[in-house]
């Protein structure tokens, strides 16, 4: 199989179970076709973006500064089976959110391929968009012959996810799944709901969603939000909690997973120190 820049065929000990035969399936039937010998997409027009709300691929560069004040070793012993397999599920994960009401629409495409862009880069774009459009369709399928049967491989797949990605994998998954669910400013209802779920499944706990949901807010209730505790919580439990957030949080527990997840994981500790401020300065500490 032709092997992509971004994600790769090999998924490590994702290779098995849901994960691995939707990935089988997207990946061997996508990239065998419509990636050339660099592993970039070959021929954009053999797909009908219409029916998804697509409009093509975009082609402007970008990608995160990695400039936060959390500086860590190098990640050059990155696990690239784990990674890919991190990678692929984001992808089946945010297709599932992104269909949770029934459609999918040109906006929250566009949503998907900016928050590509500005966290993996543009080759995630083309091969990211490829991937959710299979995945899309084979949600169509599945679900004709069978309503529901794609909720049920999501939810065993998040709990493969469970076994095989340590907690901060998990709880970094969950930040970018968040991100991308609110990228166009608001969060739908049945999105929450499949967040709601898709949390659950994976082991966390819907506190850590709301801190994820209200990374990078501007409100004192937002902060407490983000730090995972009540507005009625001492000093002293403040500042407990913000070393539990470092702590669980920190971007070096997810360099194992390259580079571009570890600069999101940075801008997530950035948010997190900012909600920590904000209370501060509301305390005076």
């Amino acid at each position: 199989m032709a092997k992509a820049k971004w994600i790769g065929g090999f998924l490590g000990l994702l290779s098995g179970g849901p994960i691995g035969a939707l990935a089988g399936f997207v990946l061997g039937a996508l990239f065998d076709k419509l990636t050339d010998d660099n592993g970039l997409i070959a021929d954009e027009s053999e797909y009908d973006y219409n029916g998804y709300g697509g409009n093509g691929y975009s082609r402007s560069g970008g990608s995160y500064a990695n400039s936060g004040s959390y500086s860590s070793g190098s990640s050059d012993n990155v696990d690239y089976g784990t990674r890919n397999g991190f990678l692929f599920s984001m992808l089946t994960l945010a297709s599932y959110i992104i269909r949770a009401d029934g459609k999918i629409m040109h906006s929250e495409m566009e949503t998907m391929r900016t928050f590509l862009r500005q966290n993996f880069g543009q080759t995630a774009v083309d091969e990211g968009n490829a991937i959710m459009l299979k995945l899309f369709e084979e949600q169509k399928r599945m679900e004709a012959q069978n309503p529901g049967s794609y909720r049920q491989v999501i939810i065993e797949a998040c709990q493969q996810l469970r076994r095989v990605l340590n907690r901060p994998q998990r709880l970094q998954l969950l930040q970018l799944l968040a991100m991308l669910a609110k990228a166009d400013g608001t969060v739908a209802r049945e999105e929450i709901a499949v967040l709601r779920e898709v949390t659950t499944q994976l082991g966390l706990d819907e506190a850590e969603l709301n801190s994820m949901l209200n990374l990078g807010t501007t409100t004192l209730d937002a902060a407490y939000a983000v730090l995972e505790i009540e507005p009625t919580a001492t000093d002293d439990e403040v500042r407990a909690a913000y070393k539990r957030m470092v702590v669980k949080h920190h971007p070096d527990r997810v360099a194992s997973l390259g580079e571009d997840i570890k600069a999101a994981a940075e801008k997530k500790m950035r948010e997190i120190n900012e909600a920590k401020e904000l209370i501060y300065k509301a305390r005076g500490l």
